[in-house]
């Protein structure tokens, strides 16, 4: 059964017309680069939509590398197979340029809906808008006003997300308001470690940076990238590795250690680095903190903990709704 699609503001019908998602109110929306804009074009996530197009292929998973990164992450962080996907209703929150929707396209027949509140969705469309266009729902839209009636979806998922929204609470909750009771929520996030999460490069810079031009941060990054690449790899190699947390530079542990040529890595690497000083919002959390939400939002915790992905892990809590 196709999920209604709605107005969030007034939770009117929307209905396509002369290139434009319209309601009964005569409210339209534009549908740019093949995406419906449910939300306003200009908002605090504009730096992912710069990231997202310039990197739109990055980390993609292509059959010529045979890596499968992607689809590693996402069946291991869900703990979901393809076959019980098949023909289910699948909310994507935060699809970035598309890594995961591409995996739910290619490798199940679910009927996925998918939105990303930056324009990261022109990328996300571009990459695989063709690969099923009948299961493929992408819109831009906020995670806390998203086109879609309440207990609509039988799996919800949102992936390197939630850490990036202003409310982390309020976007959990929004995120359990869209699943079916008795259908699943699935999140990962970056966690509290101790107190020294914070005592790291990120956010001793992230003050300045987040407010710098996206050119001007760019620029530092590639101008600067490929000796402290060397500086990290040195102070690993003689086990200093844990003052590399004090150098601007995305951690190289959570790098693929197999299977990228030098430019690639060099690539995920600036990608990583950009994202990791650019977004208006970087909210960490612990795992006991992500558990309380969902039971306070409704919903029964079935696994909180880490996920071993590739050679990292992943802060994830899943959970069922209750009926």
């Amino acid at each position: 059964m196709a999920i209604i699609i709605k107005n969030p503001k007034n939770n009117s019908p929307l209905h396509f017309l002369n290139g434009k998602l319209i309601d009964a109110e005569g409210n339209t929306f534009p549908i740019i680069n093949g995406v419906a804009r449910i939300s306003d074009l200009d908002n605090y996530t504009e730096n992912f939509g710069v990231q997202w197009n310039k990197f739109d292929k990055t980390q993609l998973d292509r059959k010529s590398d045979g890596l499968g990164l992607s689809q590693n992450r996402f069946f291991a962080e869900s703990n979901w197979k393809p076959e019980e996907l098949s023909e289910k209703d699948i909310l994507e929150v935060g699809s970035g340029a598309g890594r995961f929707s591409k995996v739910v396209l290619e490798h199940t027949q679910a009927e996925l809906y998918s939105v990303d509140y930056s324009d990261a969705v022109s990328a996300n469309f571009k990459n695989n808008g063709a690969i099923a266009p009948d299961r493929f729902h992408l819109f831009q839209a906020s995670i806390y006003e998203m086109p879609f009636p309440d207990d609509a979806f039988d799996k919800v998922f949102c992936f390197g997300v939630l850490q990036h929204t202003p409310d982390f609470q309020s976007s959990v909750k929004a995120l359990i308001s869209k699943v079916k009771p008795g259908g699943e929520v699935v999140v990962d996030f970056y966690p509290i470690n101790g107190w020294w999460t914070k005592v790291h490069t990120k956010y001793i810079f992230r003050s300045w940076t987040k407010r710098m031009s996206h050119e001007r941060l760019f620029e530092l990054i590639e101008n600067n990238v490929d000796w402290l690449i060397k500086v990290s790899r040195f102070l690993n190699k003689i086990g200093l590795g844990v003052f590399t947390r004090f150098l601007p530079l995305v951690d190289l542990g959570t790098m693929p250690s197999v299977g990228l040529n030098k430019a690639q890595l060099r690539e995920w690497v600036v990608l990583d680095t950009f994202d990791m000083f650019s977004p208006e919002h970087d909210h960490p959390q612990r795992i006991k903190d992500v558990v309380t939400m969902f039971r306070s939002n409704g919903a029964n915790v079935t696994f909180a903990g880490f996920v071993e992905v590739g050679d990292g892990r992943a802060a994830v809590v899943r959970g069922i709704k209750q009926a």
